[in-house]
């Protein structure tokens, strides 16, 4: 036999001494959490201040749909109670702090006569968001109301200090135009079929969602955590989808990251070691 061979030989065979020898043994790395919730035994989806669309509710929606997933997915109990109207509470709350507020008025210039009822009732005629497609813009404007501590604070003792989740949901129409890439069919002289990329100019219509979530300690009336999310989604000009159904798919596109927030979730794998 030659030294080749033997040398291949004894390769073999030290290789399969080796994984003999080898064995495999599972990990689990835990991931850092968003928030943690070691405090808390339940958890109250307060409402969100919402607009664009009026096609979809969704403070009522984002309320139900969040609390069907976390009593799923959830060691935390989640409290059945209505949702909120925090649009109108948020307005009230910034009226009430334009009726309380002083009048800015320079050293040595005194209030004209009437000028504080006249500002009332320019606020009363001309609300904050009364136009009910309102700009991602105006909605911004009511997230004075989770600055608010004491109105969370009160509202914790009401349902013993869970964690609150709440926030902001703005859904709206969307339209965009511009070129697209779409696959066409083609045949060559034999019959036989093939696809080439073809670039077209569409109107495309959808809806866009824009979410804040807001975690709030029920006993402190304080932000712990708070993360923001957009998604669109585009249809051709001429396909009819309704608006219910596009924000319940751009919803699940969110679901995993909000209900990450709840979980300490670990990766899990294998090692292999030698012996």
């Amino acid at each position: 036999m030659s030294a080749k061979i033997l040398s291949s030989v004894a390769c073999v065979a030290l290789v399969a001494g080796c994984s003999a020898g080898n064995y495999e043994i599972p990990i689990e790395t835990p991931l850092t959490p968003k928030l943690d919730i070691s405090k808390f035994q339940r958890v109250l989806i307060a409402g969100f201040v919402s607009g664009g669309s009026e096609d979809v509710d969704a403070n009522l929606e984002t309320a139900r749909l969040l609390r069907s997933q976390l009593r799923r997915n959830s060691v935390l109990e989640v409290i059945d109670a209505d949702v909120m109207p925090l649009l109108d509470i948020a307005d009230e709350q910034i009226r009430s702090s334009a009726r309380n507020a002083p009048p800015a008025v320079p050293d040595g210039f005194a209030v004209a006569p009437g000028a504080e009822a006249d500002a009332d009732e320019n606020a009363e005629d001309d609300p904050l968001g009364e136009d009910d497609q309102m700009s991602e813009e105006e909605l911004e404007a009511y997230e004075t109301i989770f600055a608010n501590v004491g109105f969370w604070r009160d509202l914790g003792e009401e349902y013993q200090n869970p964690l609150i989740l709440t926030g902001t949901v703005y859904f709206s129409p969307h339209q965009q135009s511009g070129m697209v890439t779409r696959e066409r069919e083609v045949y060559d002289s034999f019959g036989r079929r093939r696809t080439t990329p073809e670039r077209t100019y569409r109107d495309r219509r959808g809806f866009v969602l824009s979410p804040k979530f807001i975690f709030i300690d029920g006993e402190t009336g304080a932000t712990v955590y708070s993360e923001r999310h957009r998604e669109e989604i585009l249809y051709d000009a001429s396909q009819n989808t309704p608006a219910l159904s596009s924000y319940f798919e751009l919803m699940d596109r969110l679901l995993p990251s909000v209900l990450g927030a709840f979980s300490n979730q670990s990766i899990r794998g294998t090692r292999t070691l030698l012996r």
